[in-house]
């Protein structure tokens, strides 16, 4: 008989030809290192300061020290500059735009574009991504920029006046003259920036920790399901907060939660209060930009760059405003006075950051989740590698630094990064480009857009929406492929949509959280039959033809084992067995008993069970079973914890109390050494090469041949 061995366990090869060679395999012996030794191993290679690892580190730290020398200037030159251009011609409009969802003033969305290019330049190891504005953090900005300026007494159903400035007349209220430390003299704008600032700084610390600290993983609990739920469920809410701008009607602003719905009840009731102006406005600019996206989409293939309609629409806008007097004449809210130049920077306000610390956590997670999942799909698909680790210092110090010049909260964007590659972009040579052409229009065209009017603005942003809205068609194919992933959209989508943007992000986290947890403590149990001919076993309620083995039932636990779904493995395995060992043996201890008084004699209790016991002991095959042994198939199960252990050795002191065998079968090497561990094999494993196999039909071959050699005894 030939054996196969694995730490020590026997398989007879049996008849098959495939099994005649005799597998040897002997585990390693693991190294021990204490904990004191592999502490100083790990400082020593991290912390030690030599020429060649200080070389290393800035070269890591700033890439471009790297790339550029080999910048392949006649092949890359001429697509980076054109790709710069377009992103720029898209940027001014959108940082305008944004504005609004920030709540702060279009010359701070100027400035977060032109200083994120050049940061994320020095800093990034992506070669096609476009660092900037992003709708869903100007959002989330705006929301607690809102929320500290009614906090602080504001009037948030004001706008802020055309021709204020940061030395508005319009002061805190007197009993919040304090607040963070801020002088009477700072105003609605001043307070709010300096909001958005200390924020901006929380938010790049966060990051920059994260990346010290190699909490990079942080960002693989934010699935595609959820984040393309949080995106829908953040578009609807940016829908909503620009919808009243698309009619021109002044309607409280509510902070909190429910702002959808109360925003709308709101808009439904002041909807006779509409502006003709802005709603004629809205009307043409919505049509222009749908159109010139929908035939952009569609022709994409044929046209090498994308139309700068965003820019084309704010120039004959603003022309039109201008000309036309609309704000005078008909009351039609404008973006006001854009400054030139340079505001001196200042360092945010540290008194302030006491109140944002928590509303920089969801930003700083999502900002770096975006920026290295766009990061990751762009280097896939164009053949190179990228820095984790590096992303998240770039994108962290894309907000530290730009938060001394009044800027606030970026991170790459989607849309702007596939323009990028459609426009022929090679290397963040294009970035430096688009800053470029946004210093430009800060230094000398910002004043050009006085009259602009806010809807248009609104139309721009609910136009850039429609990837995001457009998901919800893909719902329905995502059902069929995997309803656990259809339903974290939704949740996380009504989440978002309902309730708030960060409430909704943390319930999809919980919740995509809460559905593994639910895998691995329901999981997919199942009896294996037999394949005929040959040594393969599977699921016998999906498979038809399948062969069962006579007196042995083979089943599987797809999880692990641990304490929360060890009952589920019980029930399960009883349930699927037919055999409760517990009930099994009560059963036959009260037949036992019952015994000598059908026949009519009496006698004592103890003779009884003493005689109960041996004749019990004494059987092969126990009494109302099929089956004498039970295999388990442990492949799936990835790990054991100490609940699972002591589990799997109660199973197996119950069922041998009813003389039914419990076999192991295709362990890993991990789920082996916890056995080990727990002593499930006794204390010195005599008993591993019977308990223990390679594969369920190994398993099965050694309860062949033990049968083999109780029958030739008897």
């Amino acid at each position: 008989m030939n054996v196969s061995k694995m730490d020590g366990q026997a398989e007879p090869a049996g008849a098959d030809p495939g099994l005649q060679i005799p597998i040897l395999i002997q585990r390693q012996v693991p190294s021990q290192k204490s904990l004191r030794e592999t502490a100083k191993a790990k400082l020593k290679r991290n912390c030690s300061l030599t020429p060649a690892s200080l070389k290393d580190a800035i070269l890591g730290f700033f890439p471009v020290i790297d790339w550029l020398p080999k910048y392949r200037f006649r092949d890359y030159i001429v697509g980076d500059i054109m790709s710069g251009l377009v992103i720029g011609v898209i940027l001014v409009p959108q940082a305008i735009a944004y504005s609004l969802l920030a709540g702060l003033k279009p010359i701070y969305s100027l400035y977060t574009s032109f200083f994120a290019n050049i940061i994320y330049f020095l800093m990034g190891t992506s070669r096609h991504v476009s660092v900037g504005i992003f709708s869903l953090l100007c959002l989330m900005v705006g929301q607690v920029v809102d929320r500290e300026l009614q906090l602080a007494g504001f009037d948030l159903n004001e706008d802020i006046s055309p021709a204020s400035s940061n030395n508005s007349n319009e002061t805190f209220p007197a009993s919040d003259l304090t607040l963070g430390g801020l002088g009477p003299e700072c105003g609605k704008e001043c307070y709010a920036i300096s909001i958005a600032t200390a924020l901006t700084f929380l938010a790049g610390v966060y990051q920059v920790l994260m990346g010290l600290f190699q909490l990079g993983f942080v960002s693989t609990y934010l699935s595609q399901p959820l984040l393309d739920g949080f995106a829908t469920g953040a578009s609807l809410t940016i829908l909503t907060s620009q919808v009243k701008y698309l009619f021109g009607i002044k309607i409280p602003r509510h902070q909190g939660y429910g702002m959808f719905l109360v925003t709308w009840v709101n808009m439904i009731r002041n909807i006779t209060q509409a502006n003709i102006c802005d709603v004629i406005t809205s009307a043409i600019c919505l049509t222009v930009l749908a159109t010139a996206k929908e035939l952009t989409d569609r022709f994409k293939k044929k046209i090498k760059f994308p139309l700068p309609t965003e820019l084309v629409v704010i120039v004959a806008a603003t022309l039109v405003s201008h000309f036309g007097k609309l704000h005078e004449r008909y009351g039609s809210s404008i973006s006001g006075e854009i400054p030139t130049g340079f505001i001196p920077p200042k360092a945010p306000n540290f008194g302030l950051m006491h109140r944002v610390a928590l509303d920089a956590i969801p930003i700083a997670v999502i900002g770096f989740a975006f920026t290295v999942s766009l990061s990751e799909m762009f280097a896939k698909n164009y053949g190179y590698t990228i820095k984790a680790n590096q992303e998240m210092f770039a994108v962290g110090f894309c907000n530290i630094i730009p938060s001394f010049f009044h800027s606030f909260t970026t991170s790459a964007a989607l849309a702007k990064s596939l323009v990028k590659t459609s426009t022929g972009c090679h290397t963040q040579v294009s970035s430096v480009v688009s800053a470029i052409v946004v210093l430009l229009v800060l230094l000398f065209l910002s004043p050009l857009f006085y009259s602009l009017q806010k809807s248009v603005l609104a139309c721009i942003i609910i136009v850039s929406l429609k990837g995001a809205l457009w998901k919800f068609r893909d719902v329905p194919k995502l059902y069929r492929v995997n309803k656990v992933d259809a339903l974290i959209w939704c949740v996380t989508m009504a989440s978002c949509a309902l309730i708030s943007t960060e409430i909704g992000l943390l319930v999809g986290v919980l919740f995509s959280v809460f559905c593994i947890v639910s895998r691995t403590q329901h999981p997919h149990v199942t009896l294996l039959g037999r394949i005929e001919n040959t040594v393969f076993y599977e699921d016998s309620r999906q498979y038809e033809n399948l062969l069962p083995v006579p007196k042995i039932k083979i089943f599987r636990f797809e999880a692990p084992l641990y304490y929360a779904n060890k009952d589920f493995f019980l029930k399960s395995l009883y349930r699927m067995t037919g055999l409760d060992p517990s009930l099994e043996w009560a059963k036959r201890k009260k037949c036992e008993g019952e015994k000598p008084a059908k026949d009519g004699g009496h006698v004592e209790k103890g003779v009884i069970g003493e005689v109960g016991q041996v004749d019990t002991t004494g059987q092969l095959i126990p009494k109302q079973s099929e089956f004498h042994t039970i295999i388990i198939d442990c492949s799936s199960v990835l790990f054991l914890d100490t609940a699972g252990i002591n589990t799997l050795k109660n199973v197996q002191k119950e069922y041998r109390a009813i003389n039914i065998a419990i076999l192991l079968a295709g362990c890993n090497p991990s789920v082996i050494e916890a056995l080990k561990r727990g002593g499930y094999f006794g204390n010195d494993d005599t008993s591993m090469k019977e308990l223990l196999f390679y594969s369920v039909h190994g398993a099965v071959q050694f309860v062949w041949a033990r049968e083999q050699v109780i029958d030739s005894i008897l």
